[in-house]
């Protein structure tokens, strides 16, 4: 049997427009919910929260 990834590849979307802007890794052992980063989106123009999205 297969051994499951501990470290996945996730998407962030803006929650405030929904555009999956970014792409990043996190451990799922360590991050077992979903994360929330402030990053900067291009279609509002201003720095968001970008959540995961699954």
């Amino acid at each position: 049997m297969a051994k499951k990834e501990d470290r996945v590849v996730i998407d962030l979307a803006c929650t405030e427009c929904r555009q999956r802007t970014y792409t990043t890794q996190k451990n799922r052992r360590n991050d077992p919910d979903r994360i929330e980063l402030r990053k900067f989106c291009p279609r509002c123009r201003m720095q968001r929260q970008h959540r995961e999205v699954r």
